[in-house]
């Protein structure tokens, strides 16, 4: 078979002749032949592959810079990037639902129709930071009060001021109450000031692009829980005997395992599993994930720094927390795990009961 037109290759590929011009410019899709007197264009039949390739691919919606780079791989690794990019639109398409449901809940608390929480309900809770075994200071800042819960876990020269900065900018939710206005827009600007404490906190000295926190943090409504969370602290729920989960790490590895190029168990050992691709600090990624929680009577909530998953596993987690009565005695139990298993790191753990309050 003989060139193609540019007109016969833009149908039997589905791109428009108009795609088909863009991606000669950009070096994406270069004609067989270029015409020397009329500029027209003809394709040959062996690049009808990679043209039905970029034509799926940006059905896909990526970027026309990552085809680009996905058209020079050779079959494998460019199944892995695009399971990579699949991975991330799935995390994006989450964050979005996640989004969606807050607002879709905080608006429906507002609606008159909307039948009132018939059983006050209130929080119980205790809070314990430990050094740990290895560690020669604490950079982990942990708070808990009737309202604001929050661990934050520091890194660098100045990693424990970073995380107090970041706990204290969020005092004010405890004392003030909840300011008037959306949910939403008090968690954000909560975080901006959380932000902007720690920048403070940092300085301006050749250490202040390494300085910065974590930061999961819980705000009690009366009958729920708003969440926001950056870095790899972590939130669980024990809920009818069952823990889950309620974060998702912000690190590297957590990432290759979302892309699924590292499997759960390697990301536990993987050296570079503390690495963050979201933090409070300069330079860092400050877009917190935020969630709104109903609360239950006999619900459990647990936030800890990353001393403590680490090293104990889920289910001596969900042990301690299953079968001991009071938050103190279920926060210095897990710290006792922590430390029983070598205590490499700080470990800051924050136990909160939903209970009915006395009418």
């Amino acid at each position: 078979m003989g060139l193609l037109t540019i007109g016969a290759f833009a149908k039997v590929s589905r791109l428009s002749p108009k795609a088909l011009r863009l991606y000669d410019e950009l070096g994406l899709l270069t004609p067989a032949r270029v015409d020397p007197v009329t500029g027209y264009r003809s394709y040959a039949p062996e690049q009808l592959d990679r043209a039905r390739l970029v034509a799926w691919l940006r059905r896909l919606g990526m970027p026309l810079a990552r085809i680009q780079h996905v058209c020079t791989l050779e079959a494998g690794p460019a199944a892995q990037e695009i399971r990579a990019f699949r991975a991330q639109f799935e995390a994006d398409t989450a964050a979005r639902r996640d989004l969606a449901v807050f607002l879709i809940d905080h608006l429906s608390r507002k609606d008159p129709a909307m039948p009132p929480v018939t059983e006050p309900l209130g929080i119980r809770y205790a809070a314990l930071s430990d050094t740990g075994l290895v560690r020669e200071s604490n950079q982990d800042t942990v708070y808990a009060g009737s309202r604001l819960l929050a661990v934050a876990d520091g890194y660098g020269g100045r990693g424990a001021v970073a995380s107090a900065a970041a706990v204290d900018a969020l005092k004010p939710l405890e004392t003030d109450g909840i300011p008037a206005g959306p949910l939403l827009n008090v968690l954000e600007d909560a975080i901006d000031r959380a932000e902007h404490a720690v920048h403070g906190a940092a300085g301006n000295g050749p250490s202040s692009e390494e300085d910065g926190t974590t930061l999961t943090a819980m705000l009690w409504t009366g009958s729920q829980l708003a969440l926001v969370h950056i870095g790899d602290s972590r939130a669980y729920l024990l809920r009818d005997g069952e823990l889950s989960r309620i974060t998702h790490d912000h690190t590297v590895v957590q990432s290759m395992v979302d892309e699924g190029r590292l499997s759960p168990e390697e990301a536990a050992s993987h050296p570079q599993r503390s690495l963050l691709v979201r933090a409070l600090g300069r330079g860092a990624d400050a877009t917190p994930d935020m969630r709104l929680h109903d609360a239950r009577r006999g619900d459990r909530y647990l936030l800890c720094s990353d001393g403590l998953p680490a090293v104990v596993p889920a289910e001596e987690i969900h042990r301690v927390l299953s079968g001991t009565g009071e938050p103190e005695q279920a926060v210095r139990g897990l710290i006792a795990l922590a430390n029983g298993s070598g205590g490499p790191d700080n470990v800051s753990c924050l136990v909160a009961d939903v209970v009915a309050l006395q009418r």
